[in-house]
């Protein structure tokens, strides 16, 4: 595939995408995982067919990487819901400012690429759709971290036509660990370890309010026995220690 048409089908799949997603759909795993998938191993198949140089080849690792950390950036930004059962996605202003960064940046660095090495301009001009699909395979993992996480359910596939959705035992089975994993028992405070939680624990104690008896006793006295006879002293106003 040529490098202008390349672009301008990539840039109109953006479009499509941005559109559909601005107006907000279900979250299927397909499209946002499988697809973008396949676009990134059609890039990777076409970036074998063209030799590479070491510029080239330090070009689409620092890509690769901002497509990456931008792509994780769009996922968290992304709004997920429950719509009658099913998860749905919608895009944010934020997501389409990255999306903006993402295309600016990318281009933008394959023309720096041509004034610095122009024998590797080509190179980095076919490396374009494994960036971009693997910046959207981390923006669908990080939509889906936070879909698990809601009431409703990930679909696998959209239904057509006024088919039913395609459901997957997998994405379900996911989602019930999700959701009934205790997160809160595995969480240790911020900014203090176990030791510090203890010591602050231990002084926010107040020893200071005396017993009314409205408890019932649960142990003996330090000089005591423990019998019936030494519990009775505890509860019995005479006995209270000053």
């Amino acid at each position: 595939m040529s490098g202008p048409v390349e672009i301008i089908l990539i840039i109109g799949a953006v479009g499509y995408i941005l559109a559909r997603r601005l107006l907000g759909e279900p979250a299927e795993a397909k499209r946002m995982l499988l697809l973008p998938a396949v676009l990134a191993g059609v890039g990777l198949t076409d970036l074998a067919k063209v030799p590479q140089s070491p510029v080239s080849i330090g070009f689409l690792v620092g890509t690769t990487a901002l497509s990456l950390v931008l792509g994780l950036l769009r996922g968290a930004s992304i709004r997920v819901f429950d719509n009658d059962g099913i998860v749905y996605l919608r895009y944010t202003a934020t997501t389409v400012v990255l999306w903006g960064i993402n295309l600016a940046v990318r281009f933008g660095a394959s023309v720096v690429l041509g004034v610095v090495d122009p024998t590797a301009a080509h190179a980095g001009s076919s490396g374009l759709m494994l960036t971009l699909g693997a910046g959207m395979v981390v923006e669908g993992l990080a939509v889906l971290s936070k879909a698990m996480r809601t009431s409703g359910r990930v679909v696998w596939a959209k239904g057509r036509d006024g088919a039913p959705h395609t459901m997957s035992s997998l994405l379900d089975g996911v989602q019930e660990k999700v959701q009934t994993t205790d997160w809160s028992r595995t969480r240790r405070p911020r900014g203090r370890g176990g030791l510090a939680a203890l010591i602050e624990e231990v002084r926010n104690l107040d020893f200071r309010q005396p017993y009314d008896g409205s408890t019932p006793y649960g142990g003996p006295r330090p000089n005591g026995d423990g019998s019936p006879e030494d519990r009775a002293r505890d509860t019995d106003p005479r006995h209270r220690r000053r």
